[in-house]
């Protein structure tokens, strides 16, 4: 991978500038108290200062002990008053920046939600979501760093200002005309040459630490690489559903291989550790060895003037505590830059998915809540390919089906049956042709209404690791009896008998140490379950017996009209076995309905597709 340049600073600048935006719209009191509180951090000391200044200068002045006892008052009460400012802004900050890390990510939870199904779908869209988070663990780039960067830069900001006002005396104060050669550091020449110094001394050394750190932001796609293989290979040995395969086939060596690599990015010979020996390391030294010259600097222009007598010992002390701060104000706000300006090329990444565009159209009207479920889907000459792929899954589907109809879809693997739902659903619209609900084009319903008629048991179905009532109900408050009985319906009440807490059963050890894990077929009977909670109109089963035993199976066949009720029951299945008891069955062969009708019907025609299906899987069953 080549290395990269980095982002131009104006436009490193706006996208971090988004970026805080984005999080402010989400989350005003994060960024607010974490501004507020470095703000009032940079400020606080040049107090405390001033204070310590004025006192020193008077014991080594006037010695009024009035004066005295007012000052030190003063400072003790300034101090009480900061401590007391510094422990409520950082309280507020600690509780409203709680959990910042999951926020972030929920930021692209909700964008995942809201996108259209087919970029969720994508697997572009994944492999960009994925170096986003490998950034944002591996090295804290991205949406994490926005705030931290505003941060000192608010306070390096803060900090110049308040450093200027305790400084500009500094230059001001004269030298007494008696002082001699000293003289000459009145001359506005002289002056403007020590400030030229320090300006220069003090930009050199963040420049330099940029420098040092532009060579992350170069070499980003190496920096997401290293993360992405040891997120991968440092890890695969925890992974509980890898571990037989692991030991079966010693794939920890495989593991060793990638993890030992010394020439991996982040090793010993990698590409990171050749820069920091080389250019890398080289600016970051330098960078440390400028600020020291800084340090001398200003040590040597206080302690002349004050040597020639221009002010006392406390101004002395004031000038060097507030030049320094001067000086770390403006490292810190140019290193602050930099570092805003390398996170620039990660943040392009963060918005090229945030700005990932929804272009199916929503709808508007509303899906008619009929107590009869009298709907009627038609598919009209209905063509698919998906996206970036020039063949078509899916051929001129024609096919129509009414309230209560239990209808079978069968075929080989890749003939569409599992495109043909992903359509029914609208999670994909057609290429060609229309679906209609009740006559109108689904597309002209709203989105979220027209989703609510449909619940689908999928093949590669998900449960959460919390209580069973709230996988069966998708939330926490729900009717228990209700939830019982889709339960015992979808063949799970033995189980539920024998669980410690019934519904309140946590599912696997994830969330609750004392969770319960269920094995393949007992989850199958749970996505049933909720399925049947949902209480659509139509529900699709894409092979749902498929991690059953056989007597398990037999179960839900036997009830499967009792299950579905007066539910419209649409039925994805690899065996024709299961197709017997439904009103039609539809056969899928190359992205085309190549036969239509009953199990009679289809099994008695002998060169169709259905009877070459079926002998085909029969023959296992029957003596020869």
């Amino acid at each position: 991978m080549k290395n990269k340049d980095q982002l131009p600073v104006k436009k490193a600048l706006k996208l971090n500038m988004r970026a805080l935006k984005a999080i402010y719209r989400r989350y005003p009191q994060m960024v607010l108290s974490c501004l507020a509180l470095q703000i009032w951090r940079a400020v606080t000391p040049y107090v405390e200062i001033y204070l310590s200044a004025l006192i020193i200068g008077e014991i080594t002045g006037d010695k009024d002990p009035r004066r005295l006892k007012f000052l030190i008052l003063a400072a003790l009460v300034s101090t009480a008053v900061i401590g007391l400012g510094s422990a409520l802004l950082a309280k507020w900050r600690d509780t409203q920046n709680s959990g910042r890390w999951h926020k972030f990510n929920w930021l692209y939870s909700q964008k995942v939600l809201d996108m259209d199904f087919a970029d969720v779908d994508d697997t572009k869209t994944h492999e960009v979501l994925s170096t986003i988070m490998q950034n944002q663990n591996g090295g804290g780039w991205g949406l994490t760093r926005v705030i931290g960067c505003y941060e000192k830069l608010f306070s390096s900001v803060f900090t110049l200002l308040g450093g200027i006002a305790l400084t500009v005396t500094l230059f001001t104060s004269k030298v007494p005309e008696s002082a001699g050669a000293y003289t000459i550091l009145n001359h506005p020449l002289f002056v403007l040459l020590v400030i030229a110094v320090m300006l220069a001394v003090t930009y050199a050394a963040p420049s330099l630490s940029n420098k040092s750190k532009s060579y992350w932001s170069r070499n980003a796609d190496q920096n997401r690489l290293g993360n992405r293989l040891f997120g991968y290979f440092g890890f695969l040995g925890s992974n509980r559903e890898l571990a037989e395969d692991i030991r079966m086939y010693r794939q920890d060596i495989i593991c060793d291989r990638h993890n030992g690599d010394k020439e991996s990015a982040f090793y010993s010979k990698g590409i990171f550790a050749k820069l920091s020996i080389g250019p890398k390391g080289l600016y970051s030294a330098a960078a440390s060895g400028v600020s020291v010259i800084f340090t001398g600097i200003v040590y040597l222009f206080v302690c002349l003037k004050a040597l020639a007598g221009a002010f006392g010992l406390g101004s002395v002390t004031q000038y060097v505590a507030s030049v320094t701060k001067v000086a770390n104000g403006v490292s810190s706000f140019i290193s602050t830059i930099g570092d805003m300006r390398a996170n620039g090329s990660f943040l392009s990444l963060v918005f090229e998915f945030l700005d990932i565009p929804n272009n199916m159209y929503q709808g508007s009207l509303t899906v008619e809540k009929r107590q009869d479920r009298n709907y009627e889907v038609e598919f009209r000459n209905v063509s698919f390919k998906y996206p970036g792929s020039e063949s078509y899954s899916l051929r001129n589907v024609n096919i129509k089906f009414k309230v209560g109809e239990r209808l079978a879809v069968v075929g080989m693997n890749g003939s569409g049956k599992t495109t043909f739902i992903k359509l029914l659903c609208r999670l994909y619209d057609p290429t060609e042709g229309e679906i209609l609900l009740n006559g109108i084009n689904i597309k002209k319903y709203n989105y979220w209404d027209y989703m609510m008629i449909f619940s689908v048991v999928f093949q590669d179905f998900k449960l959460f690791a919390l209580k069973l009532g709230e996988n069966v109900a998708s939330g926490s408050e729900y009717d228990r009896a209700l939830a019982v009985g889709c339960l015992e319906k979808a063949g799970f009440g033995e189980r539920l008998a024998e669980m410690p807490d019934g519904l309140d059963t946590y599912l696997y050890t994830s969330y609750n140490k004392d969770g319960i894990n269920v094995s393949g077929g007992e989850a199958q009977q749970i996505a049933i379950a909720r399925s049947l909670y949902k209480n659509a109109p139509f529900i699709i089963l894409d092979e749902p017996t498929a991690a059953l035993d056989p007597i398990a199976e037999a179960e839900i066949y036997s009830k499967f009209d009792e299950i579905a009720g007066d539910k419209t029951a649409i039925y994805i299945s690899h065996r024709l076995s299961s197709c017997k008891f439904c009103d039609e069955i539809a056969v899928f062969h190359e992205g085309a309905v190549v036969q239509q009708g009953t199990h009679e019907e289809l099994v008695s025609d002998k060169n169709g597709k259905y009877h070459e299906l079926w002998h085909a899987q029969a023959q296992y069953y029957t003596k020869e």
